[in-house]
């Protein structure tokens, strides 16, 4: 008799809140910590990178799935943003590590539609909303702020949801989203839940391109172009660090030379390349060397195949 085959890995792909809540009392039931990593798909190994931390701190992982419309304006790109939600469910199901003695994988892939996370409907029109919404004031307003200034009410008001659902013990998030990161601690803080939040080193290329999903609107030339982004990132830190230059205003002019001839050729556009306090994110004018700071920018780069424009973001810590 032909012995039967196992059938690969799959985790439990949930779509109801209700169905989550479910699952997430079995755990409590089992004893066992719950790591959270939101996402919004179009996974690659910075996701992974987050989902691996989780593995290794919790004896139970959910990831969540979810383009999250509040936190896109009418003219961002929410229906272009890429979907690739069959990928992502098989890329995850090949990650394991080991908690406490036990093998842990990812137990729950949470794929909401925009009804179950926005029962009252949300239109792209800040205007036209109506309901519950989340702001955290003082962080939200500044760099990304600036450019997308509804950005970060969106994202509070999105992880909030999915706190309140998951409850989890330990929740994930990037570096490369600095702010952000600034934006949830604070929230966490303020709203009282009582969740860890574990911020990760941004996942990089081998040629320092931070990881983002919108990477994968570049084409060959421009990825490689892009590369500059950390270059100028990292000398800014050499001057600091090496140099000893604490004046933001000269460490700016210099880094902004790394990329000048891109600016010139039109194939980078600048949005800022700023330094700021680490905790506060006040713009500073010059660099306390007791406290450091962060670098941080946003460029805008135009692939030369099809001039189709993509907004990068990164930062580096002093």
């Amino acid at each position: 008799m032909e012995q039967e085959k196992s059938q690969p890995y799959r985790p439990l792909v949930l779509t109801s809140i209700a169905d989550v809540r479910k699952w997430r009392l079995s755990c409590t039931l089992a004893n066992k910590t719950v790591g959270l990593v939101p996402t919004m798909g179009a996974l690659h190994q910075g996701h992974l990178s987050l989902i691996k931390q989780s593995l290794k701190n919790n004896g139970a992982t959910i990831i969540s799935i979810f383009v999250n419309p509040s936190q896109f304006a009418p003219n961002e790109d929410l229906d272009a943003y890429p979907r690739t939600v069959e990928d992502d469910i098989s890329l995850v199901s090949q990650l394991s590590d080991t908690h406490a003695g036990l093998e842990t994988k990812v137990d729950v892939v949470f794929l909401p539609n925009v009804k179950e996370m926005y029962p009252s409907g949300i239109p792209l029109d800040v205007s036209q909303q109506s309901g519950a919404f989340v702001s955290v004031l003082g962080l939200s307003e500044m760099l990304e702020g600036k450019t997308r200034p509804n950005f970060f009410r969106g994202v509070a008001t999105v992880v909030s949801k999915f706190f309140i659902i998951v409850t989890p013990t330990r929740a994930y998030f990037g570096q490369k989203d600095y702010q952000q990161s600034l934006v949830i601690r604070r929230m966490v803080k303020d709203l009282l839940f009582d969740i860890e939040i574990v911020v990760c080193d941004i996942y990089r290329d081998d040629s320092g391109l931070a990881l983002s999903s919108r990477n994968k609107y570049l084409d060959g030339p421009t990825v490689e172009m892009s590369t500059n982004i950390y270059r100028m990132l990292k000398h800014g830190k050499d001057l600091y660090e090496q140099q000893n230059i604490t004046s933001v205003a000269e460490l700016q002019k210099q880094m902004m030379a790394v990329i000048q001839p891109f600016v010139d050729d039109g194939a980078m556009k600048v949005d800022y390349i700023s330094i700021n306090d680490k905790d506060t994110l006040e713009e500073l004018t010059e660099i306390d060397t007791n406290k450091g700071g962060c670098i941080t920018c946003a460029i805008y780069v135009t692939n030369s195949s099809d001039d189709n424009v993509t907004r990068l973001i990164d930062n580096i810590l002093l």
